[in-house]
């Protein structure tokens, strides 16, 4: 059957219309091309190198499995792990705590509420490197200034301290800096976690006889399930690979006393010119906070279910 001419006409431009239509993956070449090369790339060739000896110039030769076991061998990187595990459950413990306390908080029919949320959140958005140098100066061993000089102003002159320089205090002196900064953090996740708490509950529960407290543990603590997997989940992979803050304030020191295991791969790499061990500690970093996430997030969506 042929179509008459004026419908062949009329058909042509929508067909080419058709024909020149730009496919959508198109779209996603650029991206996945950056992607590539500035994740994919580096990250299969950080796997590679972690089996080398690679200096970090110039060619390298497989050495196997000798850079684990160097690592296994290696004091500083073992005692790492350890000041690396109590610091994030230092952070993760502390920070969220003060979150909930901060979104239950504002959270009040107070005048002032949307003025607090933004002076807690703002340390949030401000830069680690920046933060550790206030904090720097908070911690100034000088008995007049930072935070001694408030301890004496106030009649505690014997709780002043070399904050960062004492071996014992210094690993407790960054987490609390890492506390402040990310507290806010924590609270605009609970405070979102709050909105989504239906205030009949509430009415009901009062109705019922619910004090405020047997309030906030039967009807709000289970509905906050969703807020309090994401908070624990950021602050956990945030405190297991740490490095800005330790980095700035204290460099791993006095000895070895807040080095991470951030830190540790950065100066193997970057100061001993280990590249192929310091990326053999790079991936067991990343296996191991990929393991803790993994672990941590089955339980908690599991108690998501159950509350």
């Amino acid at each position: 059957m042929t179509s008459r001419p004026g419908e062949a006409s009329g058909n042509r431009p929508a067909r080419l219309r058709r024909d020149l239509t730009v496919p959508p993956w198109i779209f996603v070449v650029p991206a996945l091309v950056v992607y590539t090369a500035v994740v994919l790339y580096p990250s299969l060739a950080g796997v590679v190198y972690a089996f080398t000896d690679w200096s970090g110039v110039g060619g390298f030769s497989f050495v196997g499995l000798d850079n684990f076991r160097t690592l296994l061998d290696d004091n500083r990187a073992l005692e790492s792990v350890g000041n690396t595990l109590t610091l994030t459950l230092a952070v993760v413990l502390v920070q969220n705590g003060i979150g909930l306390l901060l979104a239950l908080g504002v959270q009040a029919n107070i005048r002032s509420r949307s003025l607090l949320r933004v002076i807690f959140f703002a340390p949030a958005v401000v830069s680690p490197v920046m933060v550790a140098f206030l904090w720097k100066y908070i911690y100034n061993p000088d008995n007049g200034a930072g935070l001694n000089g408030v301890l004496g102003a106030v009649g505690l002159g014997g709780l002043r301290q070399d904050w960062l320089g004492n071996p014992s205090l210094a690993l407790w002196s960054v987490a609390a800096m890492v506390v402040w900064q990310y507290a806010g953090y924590s609270m605009v996740v609970f405070l979102a976690g709050l909105q989504g708490v239906p205030a009949e509950l509430h009415e009901a529960a009062r109705i019922d006889g619910a004090g405020a407290w047997q309030r906030f543990r039967h009807v709000t603590w289970p509905l906050l399930a969703p807020a309090l997997t994401i908070n624990l989940m950021l602050s956990t992979i945030g405190g297991l690979k740490l490095f800005d803050q330790v980095y700035a304030a204290t460099n791993g020191g006095p000895g070895t006393s807040s080095e991470t295991l951030s830190t540790v791969l950065y100066k193997e790499a970057f100061v001993y010119g280990k590249f192929g061990y310091s990326t053999a500690v790079a991936l067991v970093l990343a296996l191991f906070v990929a393991a803790v996430s993994l672990v941590q997030l089955r339980y908690l969506r599991a108690r998501e279910v159950t509350a």
